[in-house]
C-alpha cells in the first residue's frame, strides 16, 4: 500500500490532474471535458478552460443537461459517448436523480427509467428546430399525463417535473444553446446514444482521476447515485491510498505517478461551480466551517481565490458598463499584485476593463 497522502498532496495532485494554470491547450487534451465542465453564470464553463489554456471554437463544444441536471460542456464529438455515460446506472439510480418526481411515477406503477424515456419521446416528437424552454414545456404539457406533471405555484401553471426534464433532454438528443437565458433547446442531427461507455468518458473513473483520492460515498454525493450503484461499478483497477489516514482510493495509473506530481503554484480566480470546488469533500479544501459556508452558500456562491493549490478567500464580480471591479475576501496573504493579474485576466476574458480589485 502506498504511504499515506496529505491534504497539500492531494491539493497538487488535484491542480495538475485538472490542468489548472496550463498556458495553452485544446479540448481534446484538457481533462476536465471527459467528466464534463458546468456552465453556470457569466463565469462558467469557458471560464474554466480559459483558465486551463483553451479557448476552444463554439463549435468543438456542446452545452447538455448532464450531471445533477446542470449543464455541462463536452467535446461535441464525444456526445454519444457521454450520452451513455451520464445516464442512470439503475432505475434506483434513476430515482434518485429525479427526487420528488419518482414519487407519482411509482403510484402511477412506472418505472423511473421508463418515464424518463416517455418524456424523452415527447421531447422528440416536440422539438424539430431550436425552442425556448418555455414554449417546449408548454407543449409537453399537453402531450404528457398527470404523473409526469406538477403544478407550479409561482407560474400558476402545470409543467413537467423539472429533473426528469433536464435528464431526458439528453436521451431525446437535445442540447442548449449557447448563451440563452431563457434556455432554447435544439436537436442534435444523428444523436443516438453509445451502445457502451468509453472508458475516458466513464464517471466514476472521472472522479477518481480528477477528483481523487477518493470513495465511493464521495462519487455517489458528485453525481447524485445511490452509493451501491457507484460500488457496482468502481474500476478493478483501483489502489487504495490512504490520506491523512483515511482510506481513499486512486486509478492505480495515478497512484503509480504520485511522486511526479510538481507543487501546485499560481493565482487563479476559480468561477463558483469550477470542478476543483465540485469535490465532495468540501473540509478537505475549507477546513474552517464558517469559511465554508461563506464558499458554499446555498444561494449566490462567490468564486474561489486559489493560490499555490489553496483556496485562499473568495471572490465577487461588479461589473458597471464597460468595467469590471473584483471584490475579494481574502483568508490568507496572495500577493496584490498576483490578485491584479488574475483580475486583469477574467475582465479581458469577459470583454471589459478592470477597473479594480477590492481586497477586504
Amino acid at each position: 500500500m502506498p504511504p499515506t497522502l496529505t491534504r497539500r498532496q492531494v491539493l497538487d495532485l488535484r491542480v495538475h490532474a485538472q490542468q489548472i494554470g496550463r498556458a495553452e491547450g485544446s479540448p481534446a487534451d484538457t481533462a476536465v471535458l471527459d467528466l464534463g465542465v458546468q456552465d453556470t453564470g457569466p463565469d462558467g464553463g469557458r471560464w474554466a478552460l480559459a483558465l486551463r489554456g483553451v479557448a476552444a471554437d463554439a463549435g468543438e463544444l456542446s452545452t447538455v443537461w448532464t450531471i445533477r441536471g446542470a449543464p455541462h460542456l463536452y467535446r461535441r464529438a464525444d456526445l454519444p459517448g457521454v450520452a451513455a455515460a451520464t445516464a442512470p446506472f439503475s432505475d434506483a439510480d434513476a430515482g434518485k436523480r429525479i427526487f420528488d418526481a419518482a414519487k407519482p411515477l411509482k403510484a402511477a406503477g412506472i418505472a423511473n427509467l421508463e418515464g424518463l424515456d416517455v418524456v424523452a419521446a415527447a421531447m422528440r416528437s416536440v422539438v424539430t428546430a431550436p425552442m425556448v424552454k418555455g414554449e417546449m414545456s408548454g407543449r409537453l404539457t399537453e402531450l404528457l399525463p398527470a404523473p409526469y406533471l406538477r403544478s407550479c405555484r409561482p407560474c400558476d401553471a402545470t409543467h413537467v417535473h423539472e429533473m426528469p426534464f433536464r435528464l431526458a433532454a439528453l436521451r431525446a438528443g437535445l442540447e442548449l444553446e449557447p448563451g440563452t437565458s431563457p434556455p432554447v433547446l435544439r436537436p442534435v442531427p444523428g444523436l443516438v446514444p453509445a451502445d457502451t461507455v468509453p472508458p475516458h468518458l466513464d464517471v466514476v473513473r472521472g472522479y477518481l482521476r480528477l477528483l481523487g483520492p477518493a470513495t465511493p460515498k464521495l462519487v455517489a454525493g458528485y453525481l447524485d447515485a445511490p452509493v451501491a450503484d457507484v460500488q457496482a461499478r468502481w474500476p478493478e483497477d483501483a489502489v487504495e491510498v490512504p490520506v491523512d489516514g483515511e482510506r481513499r482510493w486512486l486509478l492505480a495509473e495515478d497512484a503509480a505517478r504520485l511522486d511526479d506530481v510538481p507543487p501546485a503554484t499560481g493565482v487563479s480566480l476559480l468561477g463558483p461551480f469550477d470542478l476543483f470546488l465540485q469535490a465532495r469533500d468540501r473540509s478537505l479544501l475549507v477546513a474552517d466551517p464558517a469559511r465554508a459556508k461563506a464558499m458554499w452558500p446555498v444561494l449566490g456562491r462567490p468564486g474561489a481565490v486559489l493560490a499555490d493549490g489553496e483556496v485562499a478567500g473568495t471572490w465577487r464580480p461588479r461589473k458597471t458598463g464597460s468595467s469590471l471591479a473584483v471584490a475579494v475576501e481574502l483568508w490568507s496573504p496572495v500577493p496584490h499584485e498576483a490578485l491584479t493579474a488574475a483580475a486583469e485576466r477574467l475582465a479581458a476574458f469577459r470583454g471589459v476593463v478592470l477597473k479594480d480589485v477590492h481586497i477586504d
